[in-house]
């Protein structure tokens, strides 16, 4: 495993994830959302974030972390492995809320309450992203590592395979 992505509903554990991924591989990881997001709350535009995203996925070797369904093409061709957190929508809900109040690395802003708008593309997701996430995984030749819990996640990385060389 050289380029990996890391995708899921938010709240599934995805950053959590790619931090110790990152930590056992070596490989550098970048969180889209730092990308995207600005600290005023403001994003960049499209074409910026889309000119950012192809000088990381020209580099040797990366975890990118984060959705962003309309740039998957993209870094699906570019990857060699895909985690995906496949998580029951309640579980996702909670790991939005328990990060409430707690600075993240992934996030440019501390939030103190779940954004209404937020909650609402979490309880979404399932409908609206994961058939777009369905339908590219089924089309690709790579290796795909489904989670359907933080635990089959963390026993992942506990296990003794050698993810990098």
């Amino acid at each position: 495993m050289r380029r990996a992505i890391v995708i899921g509903c938010p709240g599934a554990g995805k950053s959590t994830f790619a931090r110790k991924l990152s930590a056992k591989t070596g490989l550098t990881l970048h969180y889209l959302d730092m990308i995207w997001h600005r600290p005023d709350r403001t994003v960049i535009g499209r074409e910026e974030f889309d000119r950012r995203l192809a000088q990381l996925v020209a580099e040797d070797e990366w975890i990118l972390d984060g959705n962003y369904a309309r740039t998957l093409p993209v870094r699906l061709a570019c990857c060699d492995m895909v985690f995906y957190f496949d998580l029951p929508l309640e579980e996702c809900i909670e790991g939005a809320k328990s990060r409430l109040g707690k600075e993240r690395a992934d996030m440019p802003w501390t939030d103190d309450d779940l954004d209404p708008e937020f909650l609402q593309w979490i309880i979404d997701f399932p409908r609206n992203v994961v058939p777009e996430i369905e339908r590219h995984l089924k089309n690709i030749d790579k290796t795909i590592i489904r989670f359907h819990s933080r635990m089959e996640a963390d026993e992942f990385l506990d296990s003794s395979l050698t993810l990098h060389d």
